[in-house]
């Protein structure tokens, strides 16, 4: 029997994902539609009031998947620690809950799921990256959409719209100045920049991942870190060293060349 089309907005808790899964529901109706989101347990507490504001909105309940691990706890499992270049904690806690639900949902309920991501004109390799992953790795090719590439304006101010139209404040992590919010700003793939940003905003967050990789290091005896330097180990312990130094500022202008991993869809 041939499968019904139901419609899975990828709400990763930004604006961009949030505007989608708003049109999305729109064009097909809350019926037919599902704002699907994966919980690492690491979340900043804002993201989880927008969330919830933005499902209020559109008028469709969230629907959660949690593994019950935080990032941490995949690291020890896996006796490795999450890095720039590889970050087991998405896999375990993200692609792997989103795939096991999409399968739930054909084997169980006989829904053929399409996917919108929030992902930008400015962000197509991600997408086409996407779409390559979503063809390869279910049992059965899953269809990508990405509305803010294909749909809609390029210039749309979806930020915009959701605080002046909807009514709905931003995540706070986009005021405080983070280039994206994952994992309340502990994202293992954040980069140097991105842990200056940490270390300014919220030390004392910055004080638990470098307590966590100093954990690690010791409890595996092993010469490892989240960040890396001229190809090799750099501790956040070093790099709080080195932004105690010489300023904290010097750290902030300098982009980084790492990006968010697949947690991240807005």
């Amino acid at each position: 029997m041939e499968r019904k089309p139901v419609h899975v907005a990828m709400f990763s808790g930004g604006a961009a994902s949030a505007y989608v899964a708003y049109q999305m529901v729109q064009t097909y109706g809350r019926e037919n539609c599902i704002l699907f989101f994966t919980n690492t347990l690491w979340e900043d507490e804002d993201n989880y009031r927008f969330m919830d504001e933005v499902s209020d909105y559109i008028g469709l309940e969230i629907t959660e998947r949690i593994d019950g691990r935080t990032p941490e706890e995949v690291f020890y499992d896996y006796r490795f620690l999450g890095n720039s270049r590889l970050a087991k904690c998405s896999e375990e806690l993200k692609v792997y809950q989103t795939i096991v639900f999409l399968e739930e949902l054909r084997d169980k309920h006989n829904l053929e799921p399409i996917l919108y991501f929030g992902i930008g004109p400015h962000e197509t390799h991600r997408s086409d990256n996407l779409t390559e992953f979503y063809k390869h790795y279910p049992l059965e090719p899953i269809e990508t959409r990405f509305p803010m590439v294909d749909t809609f304006r390029e210039d749309i101010d979806a930020k915009s719209i959701i605080e002046n139209e909807w009514g709905i404040k931003l995540p706070r992590m986009y005021e405080l100045g983070f280039s994206h919010a994952n994992c309340g700003g502990r994202c293992v793939r954040g980069g140097f920049q991105h842990y200056a940003q940490l270390y300014k905003i919220w030390p004392e967050r910055y004080a638990e991942q470098e307590e966590m990789e100093e954990n690690f290091r010791k409890h595996f005896d092993k010469d490892v870190s989240i960040l890396k330097k001229n190809g090799g180990p750099y501790t956040l312990k070093q790099y709080r060293q080195q932004m105690d130094c010489e300023g904290i500022d010097k750290f902030l202008k300098t982009s980084d060349e790492t990006v968010p991993c697949v947690c991240s869809f807005s």
